[in-house]
C-alpha cells in the first residue's frame, strides 16, 4: 500500500470509528449472532489479488452486529474495558511507526517513554520510589512473572540447575479462594503444580482471612514444605473485594513469602488519594499488577508489573545472546530481560496519549463518578426488600440477588440477567457466589452516566416481573 492510498483510506476508517462511538449506543450491547454466523460470511480463502480494500468500511458495517459494543453505556459485564479515543490514536501512532523494542537500540524512544510512563503511573498511584515498572500485555503474564520470581528466589534460582523438579522441599503458593483465575494458572505454568497450590478461605465479605493464612503456612512448615508465595488481591474478580494487604503483607514477610499484590481493575483507582486504603500495605509487596486498560481508560493491551528489586527479575528473566549487545547496555534498560518475550510493542504511546488528553484530575473525576454511581444503584437495592447485596461497594461493582419471588431463586438469578441479556437492552455477568446465582453489575464504561444506571435499575426490576 502505497502512503497516498494509506492516507485516504485511514482518513476513512477514522470517520468510521468516530461514527461508531456516537452510534454504539443503538445497537443491541450484547451481540445477538448465532456461533459460526460471521465466519460463514467471510470467504473460504485468501485472496490470490491485492486491491480489495477499495470498499472495506460498507463490509465493516456488516461486522457490527457481531461485535460486543464494550463501550456502549448499557455495558455493565465483567469490568471496565475503556478504551478513550486519545489511547486510540496513540495505539494507533504506536502501530503506524512501526517499531521494535528488542532492546534500547532498537528503538531508543519506545524503551525510555516506557520507563517515564511507569515512572508517572508510580508517582499518580503513590508507589515509593523504589518499586520499578515494565510494560506487560495482561494481569495473567504479570502474575506468571510474579510466580517465577518467587520460584527462583525460595529455590535459590532453581532454573540454573535441575529446576523444581530436584528441589528436596515441594514449594507452596497460597491464594484467596476468590483470587482471579489467572493466579491459579500461573502457578500452575510457573510449575508449582495443583497440589502446591493452597486456597485460604475468605470472610463474610469475601476477603482473604489473615489468620487462616498463617495457619495453613504452619502447618505446611510442619509437613516439611516450603512456603514461597502469597497473593493479595485487591478488588476480586466476582466481588470486587479487598484482601487485608498490610495483614498479609506481616505474615508474608514473617516466613519469607514473596507477596504479590493483584489489583488488575481497581490499582486504576489509587490514583485518588482518598482511596488508598484499600491497598494499605502495598508498599511492603514484592511486586503489584495493575491494568490501565481496565478502568483507567488505556487500549486494551497494557499491563503493568512494578517489583520491589528488579535486579532478581532481571536475574530470572534476562537473555544476552551476542546479536543484541550493545555499546549502552550498562547504562540503560532492556526491557527483553524485563518478561517473557523478547521483543515489544511502542505501548507506551496509548497511555502518554490517554494521561496527555485528560489528565490525572479528569481520570480520577471520571472514576469518582463510577464509585458514585455504583453507590446510587447499591442503595437502591438496599432500599428494596426483593433485593439483596451481596457484598460491599468500595468500587464499582454491585453485586445483588433478588430474592422476592418463589421457587428455584438459584435459578432464577441466572435466568434474570440472561433475559436482559438477550433483550439488548443491557450487559450483565451473572456469577456463583457461595453455591448461588447473583449477578455483577460492573459500572464503569466511559459513556455510562447515572441516567443510564438508573435505566438499568428499571430493567431489572421489570425482568424479575
Amino acid at each position: 500500500m502505497k502512503t497516498d492510498e494509506f492516507r485516504k483510506l485511514g482518513y476513512e476508517l477514522i470517520d468510521f470509528i468516530a461514527d461508531y462511538r456516537d452510534n454504539a449506543k443503538d445497537y443491541p450491547v450484547m451481540s445477538q449472532v448465532l456461533p459460526g454466523e460471521t465466519m460463514a460470511k467471510l470467504p473460504k480463502q485468501a485472496p490470490e489479488a491485492g486491491g480489495g480494500l477499495a470498499n472495506i468500511t460498507v463490509e465493516l458495517e456488516d461486522m457490527i452486529p457481531a461485535l460486543t459494543h464494550w463501550q456502549h453505556p448499557m455495558n455493565f459485564s465483567y469490568y471496565p474495558a475503556n478504551a478513550e479515543l486519545s489511547s486510540v490514536l496513540g495505539d494507533l501512532l504506536s502501530s503506524g511507526l512501526g517499531q521494535l523494542g528488542l532492546n534500547w537500540q532498537a528503538s531508543p524512544a519506545l524503551s525510555e517513554f516506557e520507563e517515564q510512563m511507569t515512572i508517572w503511573m508510580r508517582d499518580l498511584l503513590g508507589l515509593p520510589d523504589y518499586f520499578e515498572g515494565v510494560f506487560q500485555d495482561t494481569a495473567s503474564t504479570s502474575t506468571m512473572l510474579a510466580m517465577i520470581c518467587a520460584r527462583e528466589r525460595s529455590s535459590n534460582h532453581s532454573q540454573t540447575r535441575a529446576g523444581l523438579q530436584a528441589e528436596e522441599k515441594p514449594l507452596i503458593v497460597y491464594v484467596s479462594e476468590q483470587s482471579h483465575s489467572s493466579v491459579e494458572k500461573a502457578a500452575l505454568l510457573a510449575g508449582f503444580g495443583r497440589d502446591n497450590i493452597r486456597a485460604i478461605r475468605t470472610d463474610e465479605n469475601f476477603a482473604l482471612i489473615p489468620e487462616l493464612l498463617e495457619q495453613a503456612i504452619k502447618t505446611d512448615i510442619e509437613k516439611g514444605y516450603l512456603p514461597c508465595a502469597v497473593t493479595a488481591t485487591t478488588g476480586t474478580t466476582a466481588t470486587a473485594a479487598l484482601d487485608p494487604v498490610a495483614s498479609i503483607a506481616k505474615i508474608a514477610k514473617k516466613y519469607e513469602l514473596w507477596l504479590h499484590v493483584d489489583s488488575a481493575m481497581a490499582g486504576s483507582a489509587m490514583i485518588i488519594p482518598e482511596l488508598r486504603w484499600m491497598w494499605e500495605g502495598v508498599e511492603e509487596a514484592d511486586s503489584i499488577v495493575l491494568n490501565p486498560h481496565k478502568w483507567l481508560g488505556a487500549v486494551f493491551d497494557i499491563s503493568l508489573f512494578y517489583v520491589h528489586d528488579s535486579e532478581h527479575l532481571i536475574r530470572v528473566m534476562s537473555t544476552n545472546p551476542s546479536y543484541l549487545q550493545t555499546s549502552a547496555d550498562d547504562v540503560v534498560k532492556n526491557y527483553r530481560d524485563w518478561g517473557i518475550p523478547l521483543g515489544r510493542r511502542f505501548r507506551a504511546l496509548k497511555l502518554w496519549f490517554l494521561l496527555r488528553s485528560e489528565g490525572a484530575e479528569g481520570l480520577r473525576k471520571r472514576i469518582k463518578r463510577d464509585i458514585d454511581n455504583a453507590k446510587w444503584l447499591a442503595m437502591q437495592v438496599e432500599n428494596d426488600p426483593d433485593w439483596e447485596l451481596i457484598a460491599p461497594v468500595d468500587l464499582q461493582t454491585v453485586c445483588v440477588r433478588f430474592k422476592g419471588a418463589k421457587g428455584d431463586r438459584l435459578e432464577q438469578n441466572r435466568n434474570w440477567a440472561k433475559r436482559i441479556n438477550a433483550s439488548g437492552q443491557a450487559f450483565l455477568t451473572p456469577a456463583i457466589i457461595d453455591d448461588k446465582w447473583m449477578v455483577r453489575v460492573s459500572v464503569g464504561a466511559l459513556p455510562t452516566e447515572l441516567k443510564d444506571v438508573k435505566k438499568l435499575w428499571q430493567i431489572m426490576q421489570n425482568a424479575v416481573i
